[in-house]
């Protein structure tokens, strides 16, 4: 009986003991990884177009941030980053339809994008944020994604590594670490985030030989014949616009709408970007397109009539003679209001055509931007 005691007691005292530790090791399992930073900084602003007034990049600032990108100790459970839902090799997006958060929840939307955001200060579907700087902080606190709504907390955890009090220093003049900095420091680093070398960028900066037949075709497609560019255009054919793309007929998710409670928005979400979309599947805010085919075949039987359908969607735009419609239409920065006539075509695109677009989106893939070092993880095991 003695000898039985005494190995409950001692069974017991191990599970107590293997329970603290792994306590301790959620609350302070801090630098399992190695940090691997160069000896001079990379040069993040060389390829910036825009700097904020607010918050300039500099090379020390968008390193820290850079190193918040990708550091796992901003989650609760030291388990999940920025970057584990935003992929470089994906052109910092995700593979998943959703992103799974630090318990093993799953995010409600597919994770956008982030490249050239720029002065693009609405990231997420619902355009809901105003700055980057505000933005960043969202996922950090999220009860799904990264789980530290407690800001006393992040500050103790972040306080309590060796590399974060100097990194600090060289970004912002001293080692004070505040949710202000953090968010400053994420979003410079985002901003430096640039790609700028796919072969539409070649062929738009004059080097008119670099595109196939297949592939000027597809380009002419898309800005001609379809008026895809309506949406998507700009330097990264996003146009930072909202539109209702005739997903559904009764959205489960009515985005913007679900937002502000206006049923004018009801199915509208941001338009994202389009550079290196060959690399972000799935799509839309639900990832319920596997495929860049299966997008191209929803726009070309598969929209739906919805009172909010994008102008740009209307029959007569795809008939080819729209365009002075689109100018003299009512100016909004949202496209889902359903303006511009009631007519509505399917595009009837032959085999040779869905080919031909296909090769256009992949003329959009930077490969060097994907393998850049300075936007890749400087942690090690």
């Amino acid at each position: 009986m003695k000898a039985s005691h005494l190995t409950m007691l001692l069974v017991g005292a191990l599970g107590a003991l293997i329970f603290y530790a792994g306590c301790k090791k959620n609350e302070q399992s801090f630098e399992i990884d190695t940090l691997n930073l160069p000896s001079t900084s990379f040069d993040y602003t060389k390829d910036m177009a825009w700097q904020s007034p607010f918050n300039p990049t500099t090379n020390d600032g968008a390193t820290l941030g850079r190193v918040l990108f990708y550091d796992k100790n901003l989650s609760l459970n030291n388990t999940i980053s920025c970057a584990s839902c935003h992929k470089q090799e994906n052109s910092f997006a995700d593979i998943g339809a959703t992103s799974e958060g630090f318990k093993g929840g799953r995010t409600s939307r597919n994770s956008l994008s982030i490249v050239n955001l720029a002065d693009d200060s609405r990231l997420f579907w619902d355009m809901r944020t105003n700055s980057l700087e505000e933005l960043v902080l969202q996922p950090i606190s999220n009860h799904i994604e990264m789980g530290l709504d407690n800001t006393e907390n992040l500050l103790k955890k972040l306080n309590r590594t060796t590399y974060y009090p100097n990194l600090f220093e060289k970004a912002f003049g001293s080692k004070e670490i505040s949710e202000e900095r953090i968010s400053k420091a994420i979003a410079q680093f985002l901003r430096a985030i640039v790609s700028k070398n796919s072969k539409f960028d070649a062929f738009r900066n004059g080097n008119w030989g670099v595109l196939t037949q297949n592939e000027t075709d597809g380009w002419n497609l898309f800005f001609n014949k379809l008026h895809c560019s309506g949406c998507h255009n700009g330097n990264d054919l996003n146009s930072g616009i909202a539109a209702n793309i005739g997903l559904e007929m009764d959205y489960k998710d009515n985005g913007i709408g679900s937002r502000t409670g206006e049923t004018v928005f009801n199915g509208v979400f941001k338009v994202p970007t389009l550079r290196n979309i060959a690399l972000t599947a799935p799509y839309m805010h639900d990832g319920r397109f596997k495929t860049l085919e299966d997008v191209i075949e929803h726009y070309n039987t598969g929209v739906q009539n919805h009172s909010n359908l994008s102008f740009f969607l209307r029959g007569f735009l795809w008939q080819g003679n729209g365009g002075n419609s689109i100018i003299t239409s009512p100016g909004c920065w949202n496209c889902g209001v359903g303006r511009g006539g009631t007519d509505f075509k399917t595009l009837n695109l032959s085999q040779t055509e869905k080919d031909n677009l296909m090769a256009f989106f992949k003329v959009l893939t930077d490969e060097t931007f994907v393998k850049e070092e300075k936007y890749s993880n400087p942690f090690t095991k």
